[in-house]
């Protein structure tokens, strides 16, 4: 499938501000049974681009925007195929445990076992493990599939019920959050169990007939679990399924303190305003070399700039 992914980042300051640096994520990653065909990445005002390879593979843009502005536009289009994803078995086998325990004492597992920035352990996720049953039995692949059903039962999706830089205790404790807390939740949960586990940012082509609770209009968030025989599996406890083809892996971390779609900083006493779009549309393949593809007027219209020292960050919530 070929998916045309579109992403605005848009930051309105009260006064002009003085500089902007910013780091932006949001190129989608070649691996697997995913492949980015083209990727661009625009800014106003206008800005030197860079760009490099974090060690796990993500690509990160950065750029400064020296001169006094009043708004700050990132404009990021891709072009993606992703294949079919092979279908899982329903089970593994009777060494699975310690196939697994194998894998990790001789892998390179270490930063996705241990606890990190927002997913780590506290007295709610303990409750919670408590009364989920989070302890070995079965196999690996039924329990993470148990964990999945179970988060999504658990929590209910409510967007701007919690803040970017919230820890999972403010989710725990209501009961509800965006897909950021419930990948944080349950990355907690199954490196408890001494399976590996990472958090994925990206995008979440939206069925219809699926009935997905999480945003389309923002950017998305899941999992990923390292299984014997397997590797890496994605799985998507805000709306209970395993990730598949209508996944667009953007970055991987140990949690989103490591792949915000966006950070930054500015110099001004100023505050901000944020405004975030997204557009995931499936396309029947790669236009024509000589063809353009010219952005959408009403996204011409928001990226557009209008008329003519503290420091803060600059993040957006995975919804």
């Amino acid at each position: 499938m070929f998916y045309s992914i579109r992403h605005l980042t848009k930051f309105r300051y009260s006064v002009a501000v003085s500089e902007s640096i910013m780091e932006v994520r949001k190129t989608p990653r070649s691996e697997g049974a995913q492949g980015c065909l083209s990727s661009t990445l625009t800014v106003l005002p206008r800005a030197r681009i860079f760009s490099y390879r974090d060690y796990l593979g993500n690509t990160v843009h950065h750029f400064d925007v020296p001169g006094h502005h009043r708004q700050l536009a990132i404009v990021a289009e891709s072009l993606v195929d992703v294949h079919d994803v092979p279908v899982l078995p329903s089970s593994l086998g009777a060494t699975a445990w310690k196939d697994l325990d194998d894998a990790v004492a001789v892998g390179d597992f270490w930063e996705m076992l241990m606890p990190s920035t927002f997913a780590r352990s506290s007295p709610r996720l303990d409750d919670l493990a408590f009364r989920l049953g989070v302890e070995r039995r079965s196999d690996p692949l039924s329990l993470i599939r148990e964990l999945n059903s179970a988060i999504y039962v658990w929590f209910d999706y409510a967007p701007k019920t919690t803040r970017v830089d919230s820890p999972i205790e403010e989710a725990l404790g209501a009961r509800r959050g965006v897909c950021q807390d419930f990948a944080h939740v349950m990355i907690a949960l199954v490196r408890r169990l001494g399976i590996p586990c990472r958090y994925v940012s990206g995008y979440l082509f939206h069925d219809k007939s699926a009935h997905e609770r999480s945003s389309p209009a923002a950017s998305h968030a899941w999992v990923e679990a390292y299984l014997p025989e397997l590797g890496w599996l994605g799985f998507d406890p805000t709306n209970d399924v395993a990730a598949g083809e209508r996944h667009i892996r953007t970055a991987i971390g140990r949690d989103y303190a490591d792949v915000p779609p966006t950070k930054g900083t500015f110099k001004g006493n100023a505050s901000s305003e944020l405004t975030v779009a997204v557009s995931v549309e499936l396309t029947s393949g790669p236009p024509p070399p000589d063809q353009s593809q010219a952005m959408p007027e009403d996204w011409q219209a928001m990226a557009a700039p209008e008329p003519e020292a503290q420091q803060q960050q600059m993040q957006q919530q995975q919804q």
